[in-house]
């Protein structure tokens, strides 16, 4: 299966998006309640319809920025925050996007590419990411199938693919998950 601009286009179009949780999920609101600093510099890839990005932004961190690959997903967000700046919202290749960011949070962005892009992924976030920058997020914690999205992964698997680029500073099992993802999931906290 090709998961390509066409296949997340059609997801969106025909609703058929099973992940989405329809507001922040505790992990991440957890995560953003401790920041301090608002004017640092936030990406969330495969932004979706954006609970991320608009509860970021509600919270007073105005330099935020969502990026996907499929317009609907950008439009569905723009459409429910009229105040967001346009221009902060970015249609592009997550793999093409060039820019930094201090940091960049991970919200089922890794599991929704095909396991193949996973040592891209973890040097394009590298590449994203502004000296001791940040990839902090949530990652699944079940058996990696050829069945996806969503791709799982074990913690050992994880370690591998990011130890040699970023310092992991939090690779623990989520104590806080929505419940539907209770047992599946890790929260990091990766430092370039």
């Amino acid at each position: 299966m090709k998961l390509s601009k066409n296949y997340w286009s059609s997801r969106y179009q025909e609703a058929d998006i099973p992940w989405d949780t329809g507001a922040v999920t505790t992990p991440i609101k957890a995560y953003i309640d401790k920041l301090t600093n608002k004017d640092i510099k936030i990406l969330v890839p495969g932004v979706g319809n954006g609970y991320e990005l608009a509860y970021l932004f509600n919270n007073g961190f105005k330099n935020v920025y969502g990026l996907d690959i499929s317009k609907e997903p950008l439009q569905n967000f723009k459409n429910q925050n009229c105040n967001f700046p346009s221009d902060q919202l970015i249609e592009d290749d997550f793999f093409n996007f060039e820019d930094t960011f201090d940091l960049i949070i991970e919200q089922t962005f890794f599991c929704a590419l095909s396991p193949e892009l996973r040592p891209l992924y973890a040097a394009k976030m590298d590449s994203l990411l502004k000296p001791n920058g940040k990839l902090a997020g949530v990652l699944f914690s079940f058996p990696l199938t050829t069945q996806g999205p969503p791709f799982g992964g074990s913690k050992e698997e994880y370690q591998k693919l990011f130890s040699n680029t970023f310092d992991i500073k939090t690779l623990e099992p989520c104590y806080n998950s929505i419940k539907p993802r209770m047992n599946n999931e890790y929260f990091i906290i990766l430092k370039k």
